[in-house]
């Protein structure tokens, strides 16, 4: 009974954002019932963006999604920003998600990469009074107008009257009404010939893959520039901890290890966290994954070498991982590095803590992150954007839990759902399209060795996709520097030729 509690966690943890809050703080179902049928609310601004200083609109705005069928159809409310003065036919759009299933996009919206963003202090003991609204000299704006999408029952978006709200509680409902969004956004704003990018978070990454397949089918395709994978769950059957599934130990290692290291358990000897990570990384793909193949045909002297060498990794004993087959889940981690300090490690960022609870650790400190971006998102709308719609902003949609969501032929998101091959489409369709994948340090929901699995095992040319790694966890951007560093290789990456 136990490890299935756990697992189920972890299925919620792993996809997510933020973390497992965002169904806790669904919405009630009523909420999502009330239409939102208002005109376009446009405000003018002014910021500076990578040391430009630039005149920009932010348009909060209805696209009607499939009206014409009684079962499909939606009314998706976004938040567009958009250049003043650039030539449209050549100013790049890039289009922006997060996950769930199934939340709005506020979290990449006013966590990092909007024309604001909220500053959380690099030391993560500030409380949440220390945090600030502030101007994200980072944004990318200068690089691409940013679209945030919020699918249907999230924030201001909803079914049209009559239509169920759980028809889109599906994979590929899901990321059909977002590519139908970008389709009639593309063609409202004159949109056609200008290069496209998305990027989605944590599901959201699920839901690129997705639509990126969409696009590139049919009779009109529509040839995306690239898309961003950050805190990536498109391969998560790999690196789900079933106990024989030897691949997912081996993925987390480096996760597991930078934890470690921040929190001075792991043997540093004098390496820098990537001297150390580069280190992890090539001895879990070899002498690690080798013992977890050979499993009880290991020899004993053998066994305590690995032992001692994931001790030396990971800062718990050689006897604890003697005495547990040489495994770890990333949710007994979480519990056992700190346990004798009565703490436990958090969710989507680890390098945070929280007292370590009876029932054995179901508390995400981390989650102090996303419940501040609720709240400043909030008076942002109202303050900067204007927006005083009565309808509530819904936070999640009313789910009950991941099992309540449409996994097409599989019934979880562990199924064998192949949605790296939706990029692979897309790869097919437009030779110059690229793909990036980026994942923080101390995400111990989607990992770093996930998202490596993910770039070597999905058939994708490896010269036309770059694979980063980031200071900080699920919302790396958390990190000031990290959020520079996102923003910073975004635009390199959509300049890109």
């Amino acid at each position: 009974m136990k490890s299935r509690l756990l697992a189920s966690a972890l299925a919620v943890s792993i996809l997510t954002l933020p973390a497992a809050s965002a169904l806790a703080q669904a919405a009630p179902a009523e909420a999502i019932l009330q239409p939102v049928d208002h005109p376009a609310v446009v405000t003018r601004h002014v910021g500076v963006f990578n040391g430009q200083k630039l005149a920009y609109t932010a348009t909060v705005a209805p696209t009607l999604v499939n009206a014409e069928d009684p079962k499909a159809g939606a009314r998706l409310v976004s938040f567009a920003y958009t250049r003043d003065g650039a030539d449209p036919a050549k100013r790049p759009v890039l289009f922006l998600f997060n996950g769930g299933p199934i939340v709005p996009s506020m979290y990449l919206h006013l966590g990092g990469l909007g024309p604001k963003r909220i500053s959380f202090p690099d030391d993560i003991s500030a409380p949440p009074s220390s945090f600030k609204l502030i101007d994200n000299t980072y944004s990318p704006l200068d690089a691409a107008d940013l679209v945030f999408v919020d699918p249907a029952s999230t924030g201001f978006s909803r079914a049209l009257p009559g239509v169920d709200p759980r028809a889109f509680y599906s994979v590929k409902a899901d990321a059909q009404q977002v590519a139908g969004f970008i389709r009639q956004w593309i063609k409202a704003n004159g949109r056609e010939g200008a290069p496209i990018y998305v990027m989605g978070e944590s599901y959201g990454t699920n839901r690129a893959a997705e639509v990126a397949g969409l696009l590139a089918e049919g009779d009109a395709p529509l040839p995306l520039a690239g898309v961003m994978l950050y805190g990536q769950a498109v391969n998560i059957i790999e690196y789900v901890q079933r106990p024989a599934n030897v691949t997912s130990y081996v993925a987390s290692l480096p996760t597991l290890a930078a934890i470690g290291w921040y929190h001075g358990k792991a043997k540093r000897d004098g390496r820098t966290l990537q001297a150390f990570l580069a280190d992890a990384n090539a001895w879990a793909k070899g002498p690690y994954l080798s013992a977890l193949y050979q499993g009880s045909a290991l020899g004993e002297a053998e066994r305590q070498k690995i032992a001692a060498e994931l001790e030396a990794y990971t800062g718990l004993s050689a006897a604890w991982y003697l005495a547990n087959d040489l495994k770890i889940s990333k949710e007994r981690y979480r519990v056992e590095l700190l346990k004798d300090q009565k703490l436990v490690l958090g969710r989507a960022d680890a390098r945070y803590t929280a007292p370590l609870t009876e029932k054995g650790g179901a508390v995400d400190a981390s989650d102090v992150l996303s419940k501040a971006i609720v709240d400043f998102f909030a008076a942002y709308r109202r303050d900067a954007l204007k927006v005083t719609w009565p309808e509530p902003y819904v936070g999640a949609a009313p789910l009950k839990g991941l099992n309540d969501w449409g996994w097409g032929e599989g019934t979880s998101p562990f199924a064998d759902w192949p949605y790296y091959q939706g990029v692979g489409k897309m790869l097919k369709l437009n030779p110059k399209f690229r793909v990036f994948v980026g994942n923080g340090y101390y995400d111990t929901q989607t990992t770093m060795g996930a998202a490596e699995l993910l770039t070597t095992q999905s058939g994708w040319d490896p010269a036309r996709v770059t694979l980063k790694y980031y200071d900080g966890g699920h919302m790396g951007y958390s990190v000031d520097a990290t959020a520079k560093g996102i923003a910073d290789d975004l635009r390199t990456w959509i300049a890109k030729p």
